[in-house]
């Protein structure tokens, strides 16, 4: 055994020398490469690989067939199609995407950024943590938002907290039947000059400032709701003729109460598709209720600080737009979108039977935007499946019109979304199981069916009463 260790050691090392002297003429990366890439496609021809094996031959034998597994290590040597083989494998790795070290330092700074913005609203906000998100999301996003709730849940103090956390200019409308466009827009109204002669000025109204909270806004009448049109879509307001940017960051967050709808005016479908979100405010829970009393006992004001201010906010914005978003993904947002239609080639089950008219192309603008926000929120520089699902019904309840047959099944638009989500990752246009950010009143499509049957429990037991 001994003598046969040697022998192999010899074979070896003879084996390292040969391919070595052959390398040398290429490049120095060959000689690594080109004996594992020959014996590979040498497969064919298994002496080498036999004339170790027989260690038990004689002397003479084992160093004849050791000398010629050498040779035929050495000649695949001269085949370059190995080493092109082996540089074209680098060069199909960086599939990957890689990060600059200018963007890795730009997403770490919005990751931080946000992580203090979401510490400082909870120091005014108890609970409402989907609420919180979906807002900080539309206006890093650019987005406006329609806060939806009954009063007391903390509408108004969202927006205030807001606007310390970013640091931004903040005016308040009351939004009343008798309120004007004027009273919004601003106005030009007579001065006098140093001299004594008259003059037209303009006076600016509450809408030029950066974060407008348009308190009840379907109290005004439908004049003075048009007058937020403009600004809402152009960030520009006209009067008299003469144009007038406003600052930006801009932004709109409007509040309506779905309880009292005397004396209300429904938001045109003009005004309601520049609303990037329609958020519902839940009321709190019990414990929650215990923290909002306890922490209102020691003062009524606002304890958050400014977290960001408006350059801060608008480079967070610039960095979100870069965030890649692969092509199934895209076509699955779109494909989305498009089956809100019952007339489209995509149209699911759902949206053929409860949906009467569909989407805008905003809300499909306002998918991306806002997922890619929600990407870089939750640590990821890609947007993924579960973006789009979550972000759907906020982005789609208020852009779709229910049908006669969704009315009468006692169905949401909520859960019309979430129906229509599930078909399309039924059919295999998405994930297969997705994880909604919102939570339904029901699960999907087996609400109208369950109401139908408590319905009809009901009557029975009304006529077994009498």
């Amino acid at each position: 055994m001994g003598i046969f260790n040697k022998k192999v050691e010899e074979n070896s090392n003879n084996d390292v020398q040969e391919v070595k002297a052959p390398a040398e003429a290429p490049k120095e990366e060959s000689p690594k490469v080109e004996p594992v890439k020959a014996e590979a496609k040498q497969a064919e021809a298994p002496k080498p690989a036999e004339a170790v094996k027989p260690a038990e031959a004689p002397k003479p034998a084992e160093a004849s067939t050791a000398k010629p597994a050498a040779a035929p290590a050495a000649k695949p040597a001269e085949a370059p199609k190995p080493a092109a083989a082996s540089t074209a494998k680098p060069a199909a790795k960086p599939a990957a995407p890689v990060i600059d070290p200018k963007t890795a330092e730009e997403l770490k700074l919005f990751a931080e950024k946000c992580d203090k913005i979401f510490r400082e609203v909870k120091k005014d906000i108890i609970g409402q943590t989907e609420v919180v998100q979906f807002t900080i999301i539309a206006i890093i996003a650019g987005g406006n938002v329609l806060l939806e709730g009954a009063p007391g849940l903390g509408k108004t103090r969202l927006v205030r907290s807001l606007g310390n956390v970013f640091d931004l200019p903040f005016s308040r409308i009351q939004f009343t039947p008798d309120l004007m466009p004027a009273d919004v827009t601003g106005t030009n109204i007579i001065t006098r000059d140093e001299n004594g002669n008259s003059k037209f000025e303009f006076q600016k109204g509450p809408i030029f400032s950066n974060i407008v909270l348009a308190d009840e806004i379907n109290r005004a009448t439908p004049k003075t709701q048009a007058a937020l049109l403009e600004a809402m879509q152009e960030h520009k307001v006209t009067v008299m003729g003469v144009s007038r940017k406003l600052d930006e960051p801009f932004f709109v967050l409007a509040t309506q109460n779905p309880i009292e709808q005397d004396g209300t005016y429904p938001l045109p479908e003009a005004q309601m598709d520049r609303f990037m979100f329609k958020i519902l405010v839940p009321n709190p829970s019990a414990e929650e209720l215990g923290q909002i009393v306890t922490m209102t006992q020691k003062t009524m004001d606002e304890c958050a600080q400014a977290a960001c201010n408006g350059e801060e906010l608008l480079r967070m914005r610039a960095v979100a737009k870069t965030i890649p978003i692969a092509k199934e993904v895209l076509d699955y947002a779109m494909v989305m979108i498009a089956s809100t239609h019952a007339s489209s080639e995509v149209a699911t089950a759902t949206s053929k039977r409860y949906i009467r008219e569909g989407a805008s192309p905003r809300a499909a603008q306002a998918l991306i935007t806002a997922a890619k926000v929600r990407a870089l929120i939750k640590g990821r520089y890609n947007v993924s499946y579960d973006d789009i699902n979550s972000l759907a019904v906020p982005v789609l309840r208020h852009r779709i019109k229910l049908g006669f047959e969704a009315v009468t099944s006692k169905m949401s638009a909520d859960d019309v979304v979430l129906s229509l989500v599930k078909d399309l990752n039924s059919a295999g246009k998405g994930v297969t199981a997705t994880t909604l950010g919102v939570k339904s009143t029901a699960p999907t499509t087996t609400k109208s069916e369950e109401m139908l049957k408590l319905d009809k429990k009901g009557k029975k037991d009304k006529k077994n009463k009498k």
